[in-house]
């Protein structure tokens, strides 16, 4: 397997960066810590620039290669936050922080990017410009948006974007992608339900919103079984259910629901956000209750594009022999934000046979350094040869 030499040595040095990032981790846009360290070492590598604080705590750094003729710019990024999630790794590098861990190997993806960063400021083997991008708050903030929207590729004129995330399931230091659709569009809502509360033992003096709402968790799952192409892909769930009163013998007078839709298309996020609305509000009306709905669009469908995507699996192949097709994905991904601005590619490259992401005792295996480091390397070269 061509994994470059390079990396090999590198390795127990990227991997102590990436066990201290696991040990520190930090969520959302609060991710200071990192950031200064990612920004420190890109400023030892050599990076001809280092900005901080684009999209709050983000991280751009720049390399120019022996030569610029090709006028190619080419972005590469890593998400550095964690997850709320207490770790339960029993690895003695565990998470110092309470209540937070590195449950989806960000730790791992900043420390290749930045080894990728190493070899690249040291040999310039390419014609162009590499931008190096470390992203804070993919889990749930939006950070690619927000870099996004501080004009981060038209700043440093960024051509094409390309993404990594680790696989857990996937044999080691392999690789998967796909064209089009890959990861859902992450859409959530919220539902308050009111009737009119009362003693338990008296249900015919109220109008009960724990009984409405429950027939509306069961409506709602018509969306996907009824209303959706069966061949298309729809998530619908609700995830939270609270009542207004804990008591045993009261009938609460308000019931709060929240959940979240995956969808793989524009058409299916139109449709489950408008029967949401008409489930919720028909199925309390029709019980004497009133329902109000807040539905919220979060990240976007991300799509690949089909040129960087059979080019980022040639690059793949080189690394690793091979590159498999990936499946698709109902988890949400904000790297969609980077590809709505630019052309690129999001490639899974494999964790081997480890707890799954979001999990407890979930970790990045360190194996896969090489292989990941490697191929963000090699896009680079191939994309953009020296002259």
């Amino acid at each position: 397997m061509p994994v470059k030499n390079r990396f090999a040595e590198l390795q127990d040095e990227i991997t102590a960066w990436r066990r201290d990032f696991h040990e520190n981790p930090e969520l959302l846009f609060d991710t200071h810590r990192t950031a200064g360290i990612v920004a420190e070492k890109l400023r030892a590598f050599g990076c001809d620039e280092v900005t901080e604080g684009i999209g709050r705590t983000g991280v751009v750094g720049v390399i120019r290669g022996k030569g610029t003729g090709s006028g190619k710019v080419i972005g590469l990024r890593a998400d550095m936050d964690a997850l709320p999630i207490t770790e339960n790794t029993g690895v003695d590098y565990a998470s110092k922080t309470p209540g937070a861990m590195h449950a989806c190997g960000h730790d791992g993806h900043t420390a290749m990017l930045l080894g990728a960063a190493k070899y690249l400021s040291e040999t310039r083997n390419f014609d162009g410009t590499v931008v190096v991008i470390f992203q804070p708050a993919e889990e749930g903030g939006g950070g690619a948006k927000v870099m996004c929207d501080e004009d981060m590729m038209a700043r440093w004129g960024i051509q094409e974007v390309y993404g990594m995330h680790n696989w857990p399931g996937q044999p080691l230091g392999s690789f998967a992608i796909r064209p089009g659709p890959f990861f859902a569009a992450t859409d959530i809502f919220d539902v308050t339900v009111t009737g009119r509360g009362g003693h338990g033992a008296k249900p015919h003096e109220t109008i009960d919103p724990t009984v409405i709402s429950a027939q509306i968790v069961l409506a709602l799952q018509s969306i996907a079984s009824r209303n959706a192409d069966p061949v298309s892909q729809i998530v619908v769930s609700v995830t939270s259910f609270v009542t207004s009163s804990q008591a045993y013998n009261v009938i609460p007078p308000r019931v709060q629901m929240r959940g979240t839709v995956r969808t793989l298309s524009p058409e299916n996020q139109d449709l489950a956000e408008a029967r949401i609305n008409e489930i919720c509000t028909g199925v309390a009306a029709a019980m004497g209750a009133q329902a109000e709905v807040s539905y919220t669009r979060n990240y976007p469908v991300m799509a690949n594009h089909d040129e960087q995507t059979e080019f980022a699996a040639e690059v793949a192949r080189a690394v690793a022999g091979d590159c498999a097709e990936a499946p698709l994905v109902m988890g949400g991904e904000d790297f969609a934000f980077m590809l709505e601005e630019r052309p690129g590619a999001y490639i899974l490259v494999g964790n081997g046979d480890s707890a799954m992401v979001h999990s407890p005792e979930y970790n990045f295996n360190d194996e896969a350094i090489p292989a990941g480091c490697s191929w963000y390397a090699e896009i680079v070269e191939r994309r953009m040869p020296a002259a």
